[in-house]
């Protein structure tokens, strides 16, 4: 990687957001902190007023931050495709929840939701300023091989930030009619298989990284409303792009499109390089 951090800006709200968290992202975990606006070739025929903002960003990130290198450009062509190149030699892509070319109504944008599914590594959406820390770094894990990438990265980040890392494992118990009643006790004995294989998966980390602490919980839910759950006392929420459950050709499971839309913390979509 280039040891940098690059966040995309575009001046809307949500990206004034971003540019906070990847300075201060930047200055934690000692990178340089590359900022990017993409204008659209038919904005630049508009005038160089549609196309600004990067500058004035990084006038900000330096204001943030101290001894991190603040670099800035204007690129020309597709948003979302210049932000995924972007993403293949930068350490972390951070996005705002959605531009100002959004509607008003949407909790995500185009852009964040296409980069997210198709970036080279780790894209974390931002959708407001920090209000509160907790000190916890919540991350899904169910062993795949994008959830491990999640959790080296949820690891990663705790650790610049002094945090611990809490890492959720849910398995939901299916409902069976009632003339089906007969396999409930197989069921349960495959699910707490299920959580006791979660539960050694987890302690492997623990073994791996001591300077860290690490706790764990194995929900009967759906992993989607438990990470929902745990988020509400997160600094950050980590998930892979897709998990076991997902499709091969899937870009981006159904967990992590359901936590991007209803986390109000940031939330990292990683994916394996």
């Amino acid at each position: 990687m280039a040891g940098r951090i690059v966040v995309g800006v575009d001046g809307s709200a949500p990206s004034d957001a971003a540019v906070e968290w990847a300075a201060l992202d930047a200055q934690r975990r000692g990178l340089d902190l590359r900022v990017v606006h993409v204008c659209e070739p038919w904005r630049r025929n508009l005038g160089i007023e549609h196309c600004g903002g990067a500058l004035e960003a990084a006038d900000r990130a330096r204001d943030l931050t101290r001894d991190v290198t603040v670099s800035a450009e204007l690129l020309i062509g597709d948003v979302a495709g210049e932000l995924i190149g972007e993403s293949e030699s930068a350490d972390g892509l951070v996005l705002g929840s959605r531009g100002l070319g959004g509607f008003t109504g949407m909790v995500l944008g185009s852009v964040s939701m296409a980069v997210a599914g198709h970036a080279a590594g780790p894209v974390v959406v931002v959708r407001a300023p920090r209000a509160v820390e907790y000190g916890r770094v919540v991350v899904g894990y169910d062993g795949s091989e994008h959830s491990r990438a999640a959790m080296e990265y949820a690891v990663e980040q705790a650790r610049a930030r002094g945090a611990q890392v809490h890492v959720v494992s849910a398995c939901q118990i299916p409902v069976y009619p009632p003339y089906a009643v007969a396999y409930q006790g197989l069921l349960e004995d495959v699910v707490g298989d299920e959580v006791r294989a979660a539960g050694e998966r987890v302690a492997e980390w623990r073994r791996r990284d001591p300077d860290v602490i690490i706790t764990d919980e194995q929900p009967r839910d759906h992993p989607s409303a438990a990470l929902i759950k745990a988020a509400e006392s997160a600094d950050l929420v980590v998930v892979g792009s897709r998990g076991r459950g997902a499709l091969a050709s899937a870009v981006l499971g159904s967990v992590s499109h359901a936590v991007l839309h209803h986390v109000k913390c940031p939330v990292a979509v990683v994916r394996p390089r």
